[in-house]
């Protein structure tokens, strides 16, 4: 018999420290030449990035609040932390943005005891890991099967759920929590010119939409009364393209870059992505996308020929809210548009969502609306 796998519910839960974009912009930037190429192009960078608010569970980034991590308290000088320094901080803070994430989601739904706990990140690391930690905190029997994916990126949450899914395939009693949590600003970097060279231009965009956050999803058998029906899932790599999304470890954080072509590479290839999940017939009512920045948006709305809602709304209004209000988050980031999907839409639309991530790679998922 087959058992059909459900999203039985999604929440989500960020860090306390809320940060209007613009005073980002003004701490990562300060040591620019005023009036500079590089810091009009900061400037122009943080004014459109369609992002008002990005959250960090550092109290850092808040002008003349240092706290001695990133800044010194005497004069408010970069202070270039160690990846262990910023490791170290992950750690600490990372497994109660992840319980909070998981009781959130648990409070909304009874799905029945938690069989399996998938947890996702790629922002920190430790060993025992988020995992373990989390069976514990929730109290969940010793037993409880425990995965982890580590450092995938962006597009993490999907495969998480298509784990869960066969999970659910397999033995329809599994009740499967997905948590992913990201600090992603512990690796943001002060923007600076080096022996009077701009700095990376590239490396700008990156530290302009990275934020923290953490989301949570029930994936179970029992048909809810409203959730999301998982159908299918599809992976894609868009040739040469691993060099403009990349995550690698340096002496001072986690090295991000996500190149400047990276939209026009989601453009170019959304018709191949598409096609796994996609056939000529099927209709997508909504489309899920992962926001990893205004523009990204904007070139996938294109090469997707989205139009203009009828009431004059934007097709990709969940995305759009989730970038403004929070930023991207890398791998939860998808699950708070689902969650947007889950408040707006109705029963029986079908939903296509795209997560994108290092490689470059493109993970999609179709689903419908219970």
């Amino acid at each position: 018999m087959k058992h059909h796998p459900y999203i039985h519910a999604i929440a989500h839960a960020v860090p306390p420290h809320a940060y209007p974009q613009q005073d980002i912009g003004h701490i990562l930037g300060r040591t620019l030449e005023p009036g500079s190429r590089t810091a009009r192009f900061m400037e122009r960078i943080y004014r459109h990035s369609g992002i008002s608010t990005r959250h960090s569970v550092i109290p850092d980034y808040r002008k003349g609040k240092p706290d001695g991590v990133f800044f010194s308290g005497a004069d408010g000088v970069w202070m270039e932390p160690s990846t262990g320094a910023r490791n170290a901080i992950y750690e600490r803070e990372a497994p109660g943005l992840y319980e909070t994430a998981a009781r959130r989601v648990l409070e909304k739904v009874d799905a029945g005891p938690v069989t399996h706990v998938i947890t996702v990140s790629c922002t920190g690391f430790f060993a025992p890991g988020p995992d373990f930690e989390l069976v514990k905190r929730l109290g969940l029997p010793p037993s409880t099967q425990r995965y982890h994916l580590g450092f995938m990126g962006c597009y993490a949450a999907l495969p998480a759920l298509r784990m869960a899914s066969a999970f659910v395939r397999a033995d329809p009693d599994s009740v499967v929590l997905v948590v992913c949590a990201e600090l992603c600003t512990l690796h943001l970097q002060e923007t600076h010119a080096v022996e009077g060279e701009d700095p990376s231009l590239d490396a700008m965009v990156s530290a302009s939409v990275f934020a923290d956050g953490a989301a949570a999803a029930i994936v179970a058998a029992p048909r809810p009364s409203s959730g999301f029906e998982l159908r299918a899932f599809s992976s894609h790599v868009a040739p040469n393209s691993e060099g403009d999304m990349a995550w690698r470890i340096g002496d001072r954080g986690f090295d991000m870059v996500l190149s400047t072509y990276v939209p026009d590479i989601l453009e170019s290839n959304i018709g191949d992505v598409i096609e796994g999940v996609v056939d000529d017939s099927a209709v997508v009512d909504i489309w899920a996308v992962h926001p990893g920045g205004r523009a990204i948006l904007d070139k996938v709305s294109r090469g997707l020929q989205l139009e203009t809602e009828a009431d004059g709304s934007d097709p990709l209004a969940p995305s759009r809210h989730v970038l403004d209000a929070y930023g991207n988050m890398s791998s939860p980031t998808i699950l708070f548009v689902l969650e947007e999907v889950l408040a707006r839409s109705k029963a029986g639309h079908d939903v296509c969502a795209l997560a994108f991530g290092p490689g470059l790679t493109v993970e999609t998922a179709r689903m419908t609306r219970i």
